[in-house]
Formats: C-alpha cells, structure tokens, sequence
C-alpha cells in the first residue's frame, strides 16, 4: 500500500493572502483614525461568585481612545465603586470579588464605549450572571418495588443551576451503573428501565449533578428498587396488597411496546440555526424495543447525522431550516410497535450576510456603509452613529440613511464617524461597528523592502504588497529593474496588492517592483523570489512481508534542491517509532531487526523541509507458523467414531491452509503420534473413525504457507471397546527352505489392529490337489511357522487367521505356497547349433519334464568356449563364457563368436535352488571371415626411383590368406592426389621393391589382406624417393654462399613476421581457408576409374571406409602401426590451433601455407628447404 502527501508553501501563502486581504483595510497607528474595538467580553457571560470579574473591553485609534461603561443602560460611574478598577489604557473592568465584593450585585447589562476625537465605538451587551450550584432539596424517596417485566423511571430532578448541570447516575462506590437498551438515561436526566429484571434490584440508585463552572458536584439521596415475581412473592409482600392484586395479576408475560417519552403521539421542537438537534424516544416493552428515525417526506440529512443513547436519540448537528419538518420514532418488539412524531420548526437568530466594514475616503471622494442580515424572523436592520441612534444623531449632509446602507457623497474631514449596525429579532442580535475615516495620504507600501519568498516549482507564489493611501493607490507590478509591467493569464492581480504566479516555474525567479500611486504621490518596493525544486521520494518504501524474528528494510531515498536541508522523519501507524533498538534509521532506509508481531503495521516515511513536505507510506506484514490450536473437545463418542473439536489459534497473518489431526495409542504405543487425517483449514470439526480396544488421545496441528504449528495440547483420553478382530495378517506366504519343509510368513498385525486382548493366530495348510483336510496350529506372538516332512516341491493351500479373546476375524482368504525345492535332475536334449555367420550361432534345445525340474523354472544356461582358431591350430586357454535365458525358452543367440574358430557348449536347466545337469558337449565351427589389418607397414631405401615396402601379415587373420593388396598414388605440392595404382601380391611374400617411381616424390600407399571372404581393413603410410645426386651436389655449392645464407636468414624473418601476425589474427578469432586443403585430398572413392592405366578409385579404410583423405605425415621410423589415424591434421601446416567453444566444439579452421610450383618441375609435398627454393631459381 503507497500513500503520497506533498504540502508545499502555497497552502500556507494563501492564508497570509487572506490576511492581508483584511490588513490592507487598517488604517496605519500614526494616522488618524476612529476607535475600533478589538477585544470584549462574550454577551452571555457567566462568570465563578468565588472570583474577581474581569469584563473585556479592548479598542485601538489614533488619538487612543478613552473609555466608558453603562450598566443596565444607565451610565456606569467607575470612581464611586471602590471593588471596581479599570485597567490603565484599557477599558476592561476589573470587579474585586475576592476582597469582600458579591458577585450577585453586579449582575446586569453592560457596554463599552470607546472614543477620540473622530468617533466613538461601543461593545455588544455584555450580560453578567454569575454561575449557581444549589444543593438538592430534601425530599423522602420511597422505595421502589417493581414486578418483573414492567416499566420503571427513576426521576432525578436536579437542582436549577447556572449553567445547567451535567447528569449521571452511580452507586455508592462511586461506579457508573451500566446502561444499554434496556436500561438508560434520558436527556433530562430521568433513568428509564424499558423493563426491570431481577439483577435491576439494588439500594443506591444515585443521581449526581456535576456544575462544570464552580467544579462541584451534588449528590442526590440513593433510591432503592426491589423487583419482585408472581412466584417469589413471600408473606410480608402479600400482607400489602389486595386479593386482587395477589391473584389477578398474572405471570411476567411478553409486551408490546409503548412510549415513556416524548408522551401522546405528538409533540413539538423549536430549534436555533446552528445549533444541535436532539430528539428522544424511549419506549418500555417486553422484549427490550428497537428504536428506528425517519424523517416524513424526506431523508435524515448525510454526514450530519448521528445516532446516541442506543439509538434513543437522534442527534443532527448544525442545523438549517432545511431540517424543519416532522421526525418519527417508532419502536418496536415482536409483539408490535409505537411510535412518536416531533415537529421541528428550525429558527435562526440574525446572521451576517454583509457585515459593515470600515470605509477610508479622501475629502470629496463617496461610499457606502451596507449592512445585511438574515435571521427567522427577519431581523430588524436599525444604524447608530458614535454609539446615539443615527435619527437623532447630529445631521452630516454628506450621509443618506437607505435601509440597510448609508451612501455617502462629497465627504469632508468632519464626516469622519464610527457607525454602528444593529440586526434584531427575538431570538438575539448582531452589534457592528465600522468607521469612515476622510483622509489625503500619499502612497506608503507596509511589505518590508527586498523581502524573499521561497516557493517550490509548479506551485502558486504569492508576492505581498500591503500598501495604504487616500484616496487608494493604483498598484502595478514590474519584473526586474527596467522590465515591462507585468500582464496577462499568468498572473493574478488581488485587490489588496498581492501578485500571484498561480503556476511558478523555475525562471519565475528574480527580482518583482511593486509601485503604488494616486494623486498624492508614488512608492515602489522590491521583493525577492526564489523557485526552488520540489523535493521527491525517487525510492519509496514498497510493502513486505516478513517472517517473525527476521530482518526488514524500507528503503526512503529522496530527491530535494541543493539549497534546501531537508529532515527524513519515520512514523509508525502515524505515531513515533518505538524507543527500542531493533529500530535503526539510516540516511535513506529503515532497519527493523528482529521483527515481531507488534511490529506489524503501516510505516511512512516523511520528508520536510521549510518549503514543502512529502511522504510515502508501505505497510508490513509480519507472518509466521500459526500459533497451536486450543480447547480440544471430544463430542458423540460411539464405539467406531467420535467427534472431535478445536479453536484455531491466531493465524499470524498467513491463513490456515489445513490442519493435521493425530492420535496417540496409550494402551499399545505410549508416546508415539501417528497422522489419523487432516482438514482444510476452514473446519474446525471432524468425524474420526476409531478402532476397537485403543486408548486415543488426539492433538491438532495447524498449517499455513510459512509451515506447521505446534502441536495443540492433547485431548481428553477416549478408549475404546474390544472386538472381535477386523483382519486378517497380510503378506501371507509359503516357501520351502529344505527339500522336505514349508515355511509360511506374514505381517503380524499392529497392536490397535488387534481389536482386544489375547492376540493370536491360526496357521492352517494342506496339500493341493490332494483330498487332505487343513493341518492347523495356533500360534502367538510369531510371524512364521515351519511345517516339516513335506514332499519336496509340492503346492500348498495356506491360511492365517487372526483371532483375540472375544473371538475369530472373518474367514482369510487361501494362498498357494509351495515347499521346498530341489536341484533339477535331467539335462535339455536334442541340442542343435546352427551357425549363421563367422560371428553369430544360434542354438535349440528340448524342453526338460517339469517333474524333473523340482522347483519354479527359472530358465536355461548355455556355457560355450573356444577351443581353438583353424588358421593357427594354436590351442590356448578356455575361457568358458553363459548366457541366461530367462523362463521356457528352447533357443538363443550366441553373439560375438570368433571367425574360422572351432567351439563346444552344452545347455543347462535352473531352478530356485540351482543348475541341473549339462547336456553333451556340442562341437560347431566358424566359418571364415575378412582379416584385419596387416601388422605394419614400413618402407625404407628410398632411391630415385624405388621404394621398399615391408609388411607384417595380420593379427587375426580370421581364414586362410589369399593375397595382400597395394594401391599407392603420388602427391603434389599442393597435396593434390595422382592417379591411383593398384598391386595384388601373393599372401606368402612380406617385403616389395616398388621401382620406375618419380624421383623427389611423395606417394601415398594403401595396404590390406584377403581372404576367400574378402579383404580387410587397411593401413596407410607416405615416403618420399630421392633427388638427383648432382643436383643436390650443386645445391649443397650454393647453399654456403654468403650471399645465399643472407637471402634466407632474410626469408626466415620474413616468415617469422609472418606467423606471428598469423597468431595475432588467430586469437582475434581470423579465420584462415581450409577448402583446398579438403579438395586437394579428395576421395579416392569418388574419382573415376581411369581407362587408360587401368587404376581404381575406390578402397575402403579399416576405420571409415574412405581411405583416400588427407594424408598424415610419416614417423621418424618410417613405420605405420595400424592404430595410428590415417587422417592427421600435421599436412595442415603449423598444426591444430583451433579454438573451441564452450561445448567443445571446433570454430578455428586449419591454417597453412599454399605454394604453387611450376608446371615442369618435380613435385613434392613436404615443406620447402633451402636447397628445394633455390632449385627453383636454377
């Protein structure tokens, strides 16, 4: 919840506008001018008898005037009455009570007059009376009995005072006696009983007047009430009354209501404008009446209303005569009603509509007196002038009475007068003095020079100019030294000299001339103002929620003008923060630590400074786990079911979700709580169903969002009565542990399960499919039972039935068990292998007999192994290997077999207890399959023009080798791929010289063997022949040049300079071509057969089956072993410098360096040497 308030200075400016508005009509203290009163006493006024008389009478003038008091209408002689003393320059009467004065002898009318030598002024009638508390006039009170039912006044009567006293009733200690519908007191005093009940009867029944004036209260005598029935009327009572009264009068009975005030069915209220309206009704009936207000053809007027005394009075405050008309009272009970109408006629004392106001002029100049008032009836309007009625005043031909004005024309100096207006009728009068002053004064300006307003943007600014001349200046307002006057819709000009900028933006700042003229003369004055930033909360408290003991923070961060301090307040519940602690306030936040439940509630932060104010306000709600229910009852106990109730506890803030009921079992499980059920958290009843032979107890855990409640304190303990068990044991079971036995299990019951004492169980069995009868044992305290001698693996009925003293649970149901097993005794026939390639078989076998298998069938193992491969005739060690299969099954796959290989296996059935016997061996054979890859490749005495290939045969050769094949292509500079040839060599050879090769040449080669199936997986190598030796010669001359060693030392540079902005650019994320590399290396898969040479283009590698990619680069020991990868990414030049991303994967792309040689001239792909660059400039 956010609440924003700003009070800024524009609120406060236009009060001191509208003071000013009244100043600017005083006539400066060094100007001549009429009296004007300006303090008297109240016209009713009632003064202590025990303290002197001070009656007011405060006037100003130039000259000062001197004073005058008339008593009664008759001139009030001062000088001769020693206990009176009026105060130096002043008027106000001093009367000496305290010295021996009465203040009864000076009670009467008295008025002021104060006057100098341009008119005279007088007070209103000041009537004195001072205040009277009488005492109680003795009187004997007898007492009151009453039946119970009637109706009943107890009258107070108080004393006639002066102000009348304030009425209550108490008793003799002094306690207010308690009040309601029924019992009440009425506007007069009076106590109203609309009907007595016995607990009415008491003896000190005491009404009390308390005089606020003289600070005394008066104390009636007690009055005593007995209430007495037809049924408890004893003999003394009896003895007092008439038969008839005795034996006619009948029991209390119901009573329809009817009115003990305002009496009739009608009555009368007259009632003064703006004054409070009471009405009463009070009615005596049986039941107590409701009382109910309608005003006839109208509406009880809204926001004026009220209802007091429990709806006995109507109160309407500030009345007008539009809430004249008539008001019903209707009471009523079930029985019926009553009801009162009262005619309220609103009457008004006179009232100003214009009051007269004092009236400056300049000799020749005219102007009016008006004096308008209202009243019912309507006032009389009559004038006075210096105090004498104006018919028989002296005559002034400058002044014309016309009713209510008097129009005045060419006035002189003379014509300077007070006049008074005085407005009638018999409900009161309005008394107003107002001069008219003639005189020729040039301009003055009252506002000090150069004064500073201050006010914050966007808000009304309001430049004073409080000025006085005669005849009345003219004002004009300028902005700066020689600015333009000022004009126009931004600006309001105000009759008493005030500027106002109803909207001040910040260049409204600066300096404002206020020039005041008429014929006399001309005045300027100069104000300041100053348009200041208006001061925000940017960050306001937002609404929290906190746990109880946590940590809270508002946050308060303000925006304001550098010029202006301001001060941060924080309030609570618009109150002062509590003096604890916990409560810390910081430059822009405050910290509550360790919060409590007191802390909940609305806090507002309060920015002021000497312009403007603003606040914001959020709220804080503090939650926490609820507090635990209370008041458990148990209702409606029955054997099976009770009813159990509770009073929530204080939510904290966060509703109640749910709550948990548990019970506790005094009699089986002491101390330990189990969940019975729960309920939302809008129930706070529950039906619980019980079980037989339990001691309950139960609590109750409320639940909300911040989490659970303490357990509420336990219930009332219930326990309940036995019975013959409701259930059997669960989880009934029958497995054999022996060959010969049975053992049968269950779940014992729990201990309320048991339903009574004496908990037992009767194990019953028999064989099935046999006509046996049931075999049973009774049991206690168990939950196993071993039956031996049993034929081994027989099925079994069982049963367990729970049963107490009182008697058996229903009848269980049977369950099948079996007793124990045995080893199965005959292996599977007929096994049949029936080979489908060199690495998978499949095998078959006949079922076993079911007899034979002495227990639950699990399945069928088959051990197999390898005896020997048939390409080596090698034996090594058996290393047996099973397969499972699960349940009947009569065949499986024997996966993963090695090829030309020669295997035995045999089948066994299992069963609970283990293997039976294996099957005769069986013997199959694997037929052949392709080879892997021979063991190595390694060329070596490279020449010119001849290579010499070396070969290890394969590791598993899986058959019977029928060659090895060789493809090789030669590989440019720009690792571009030559054609492809291809070389089958007999299976027996391991070395080759291949000859008539390209000289200074790198070939790739492909390498595999076959089979009778087929070929198998391949290795690669690469190696380069030889230079002509001449040439090298030649080459080696050059080299140690001087001149040549300079040319590459200046190469070498050059290529340094090279990879290193390479390497810049690299971790700058550059990315470098890598396609050519790709295209160079192109798949021998896809290139066409050549028909010229008779070469393929197809071969498949060991790994992925696409030999001819990128070649890697040969070893030192010119060795390819077959777990090396035929792609490597060393051709790519300076290696793998890839960068990868956050999941790994590669974003670099490889980087190299692409040389293009001559058409004519050798190819090489290996990286230049200086011998190789310079062969090229040769």
């Amino acid at each position: 919840m956010m609440k924003k308030k700003s009070i800024s200075a524009s609120k406060a400016s236009l009060v001191l506008f509208l003071c000013q508005m009244i100043s600017a009509l005083d006539v400066p203290l060094d100007l001549s001018q009429p009296p004007t009163i300006t303090q008297q006493s109240p016209k009713d006024y009632i003064v202590d008898p025990r303290e002197n008389i001070v009656i007011q009478c405060e006037a100003k003038g130039k000259p000062p005037p001197s004073f005058s008091w008339t008593r009664n209408g008759t001139h009030f002689d001062i000088d001769k009455d020693a206990q009176v003393t009026m105060k130096p320059n002043s008027g106000t009467l001093v009367i000496n009570i305290m010295n021996g004065g009465k203040a009864e002898a000076y009670e009467g009318v008295y008025q002021c007059t104060a006057r100098n030598e341009r008119g005279a002024a007088i007070s209103n009638n000041i009537v004195i009376r001072p205040s009277r508390s009488p005492l109680w006039t003795k009187e004997k009170l007898e007492p009151n009995q009453v039946r119970e039912g009637d109706s009943l006044v107890l009258h107070c009567r108080p004393p006639v005072g002066l102000p009348p006293p304030i009425i209550f009733w108490m008793d003799n200690a002094f306690q207010r006696l308690p009040q309601s519908e029924r019992v009440s007191q009425g506007l007069n005093g009076d106590l109203y009983f609309s009907n007595v009940q016995p607990e009415d009867t008491r003896e000190d029944y005491i009404c009390y007047a308390r005089f606020n004036h003289t600070q005394t209260i008066q104390q009636k005598q007690p009055i005593s009430v007995k209430v007495f029935s037809m049924d408890s009327l004893n003999d003394t009572i009896a003895a007092n009354l008439s038969d008839t009264d005795i034996y006619g009068a009948k029991p209390v009975t119901e009573r329809q209501p009817i009115l003990l005030t305002p009496t009739g069915s009608t009555s009368t209220k007259v009632e003064l404008r703006g004054n409070v309206l009471l009405l009463e009704c009070i009615a005596a009936g049986l039941p107590t009446p409701v009382i109910r207000w309608i005003k006839e053809g109208g509406e009880l007027p809204a926001n004026r209303t009220f209802f007091e005394n429990f709806k006995k009075t109507l109160k309407i405050v500030d009345v007008s005569e539009a809430d004249s008309g008539n008001y019903k009272c209707i009471a009523r009970n079930i029985l019926g009603s009553a009801h009162h109408v009262i005619s309220v006629t609103v009457k008004a004392a006179p009232y100003w509509i214009t009051a007269p106001r004092n009236l400056v002029l300049s000799p020749g100049e005219d102007g009016t007196l008006i004096c308008r008032a209202n009243g019912n009836p309507k006032p009389n309007i009559s004038w006075l002038a210096n105090g004498v009625p104006i018919a028989i005043a002296p005559e002034d031909p400058s002044r014309k009475v016309d009713g209510d004005t008097i129009i005045f024309s060419h006035v002189q100096e003379r014509s300077s007068a007070v006049y008074q207006c005085n407005a009638s009728n018999e409900y009161g009068y309005l008394l107003a003095n107002a001069f008219v002053n003639v005189l020729a004064e040039p301009p003055r300006i009252l506002t000090p020079a150069n004064k500073l307003y201050q006010v914050i943007a966007d808000s009304p600014a309001l430049l004073d100019c409080a000025y006085f001349g005669s005849p009345k200046p003219e004002i004009e307002w300028f902005k700066g030294v020689k600015g333009s006057i000022l004009s126009g819709s931004e600006y309001v000009f105000h009759d008493n000299g005030t500027l106002e900028i109803p909207v001040a933006q910040k260049d409204s700042t600066g300096t404002y001339t206020c020039v005041a003229r008429n014929e006399l003369g001309k005045i300027q004055n100069e104000v300041q103002l100053e348009v200041k930033d208006p001061t925000m909360i940017i960050k306001q408290p937002e609404y929290k929620v906190i746990q109880r003991y946590g940590q809270v923070s508002f946050e308060c961060i303000i925006k304001h003008d550098s010029t202006l301090l301001p001060t941060v307040i924080w309030l609570k519940d618009n109150d002062e923060l509590p003096d604890d602690e916990r409560f810390l306030v910081g430059k822009d936040n405050l910290t509550i630590m360790n919060v409590t439940d007191k802390d909940d509630g609305t806090y507002t932060c309060i920015v002021n400074t000497t312009l403007d104010s603003v606040s914001a306000s959020a709220v804080l709600t503090v939650v926490a786990r609820p507090n635990p229910p209370f008041d458990l009852e148990l209702t409606g106990q029955l054997e099976r079911s009770v009813e159990l109730s509770w009073i929530p506890g204080d939510e904290n803030n966060s509703p109640i979700t749910n709550f948990v009921i548990e019970y506790e079992d005094g009699l089986h499980e002491p101390g330990v709580w189990h969940y019975q059920t729960e309920v939302p958290g809008t129930q706070t009843t529950v039906q619980l169903k019980l079980s037989p032979y339990v001691n309950y107890s139960f609590r109750v855990i409320a639940v909300n969002e911040i989490g659970r409640s303490q357990p509420s304190e336990p219930s009332e303990q219930y326990l309940t009565k036995s019975a013959n068990p409701d259930e059997n044991p669960s989880n009934v079971q029958g497995i054999g542990s022996e060959p010969d036995n049975l053992v049968i299990t269950w779940e014992s019951l729990k201990g309320f399960q048991s339903n009574g004492p004496g908990l037992q169980y009767k194990v019953s069995w028999r064989q099935k499919d046999v006509d046996d009868e049931w075999t049973s044992v009774i049991v206690a305290n168990v939950s196993k039972y071993i039956v031996s001698g049993t034929p081994t693996f027989v099925p079994y009925e069982i049963k367990v039935q729970a049963l107490n003293d009182l008697g058996y649970a229903p009848e269980p149901s049977e369950v099948i068990g079996h007793s124990g097993e045995d080893l199965p005794m005959v292996a599977p026939g007929n096994v049949q292998v029936h080979v489908i390639n060199s690495t998978l078989a499949k095998v078959h076998w006949d079922p076993v007999p079911l007899k034979t298998v002495r227990g639950h069938l699990q399945g069928y193992k088959v051990y197999y192994w390898k005896v020997q491969s048939l390409s080596r005739r090698s034996r090594r060690h058996v290393e047996k290997k099973i397969l499972t299969f699960r349940g009947n099954k009569t065949f499986g796959m024997l996966p993963g077999l090695e090829p030309y290989s020669s295997y035995k296996l045999n089948v066994r059935v299992v069963n609970g207890k283990g293997e039976g016997p294996a099957s005769p061996d069986k013997v199959f054979k694997t037929p052949e399959g392709v080879p892997s890859s021979p063991s190595f490749l390694k060329i070596t005495n490279p020449t010119l023009d001849s290579l010499t290939l070396e070969w290890g045969s394969p590791t598993h050769p899986n058959g019977v080798l029928t060659s090895y094949i060789l493809k090789f292509q030669p590989i440019n500079n720009t690792h571009e791929l030559g054609p492809l040839v291809e070389i089958r060599i007999p299976a027996n050879e391991s070395s080759l010289i291949l000859k008539n090769l390209n000289y200074s040449t790198r070939y790739k080669f492909y390498f595999n063997a076959q089979t009778s199936v087929g070929s198998g997986s391949q290795i690669t190598e690469e190696a380069v022949t030889i230079m002509d030796e001449a040439m090298a010669s030649r080459q080696v001359d050059i080299a140690t040049q001087g001149w040549f060693i300079g040319l590459m030392c200046a190469v070498a540079l050059l290529i340094l300079i090279l990879l290193i902005v390479c390497f810049i650019r690299r971790n700058k994320g550059g990315k470098y071509p890598v396609k050519e590399k790709e295209d160079a290396h192109a798949d021998p898969e896809i290139q066409p057969m050549k028909e010229d040479d008779g070469t393929f283009g197809e071969y498949s590698d060991a790994e992925d089956h696409k030999p001819l990619k990128k070649g890697s680069r040969t070893p030192s020991d010119r060795t390819v072993k077959k777990e090396d990868s035929d792609d490597s990414l060393v051709d790519y030049g300076e290696g793998v410098n890839g960068q990868f991303n956050e999941d790994g994967s590669f974003i670099g792309q490889y980087s190299g360096k692409k040389e293009k040689e001559p058409a004519e001239g050798n190819e090489s792909s290996e990286a230049p040497s200086p011998v190789n660059a310079m062969n090229s400039f040769v």
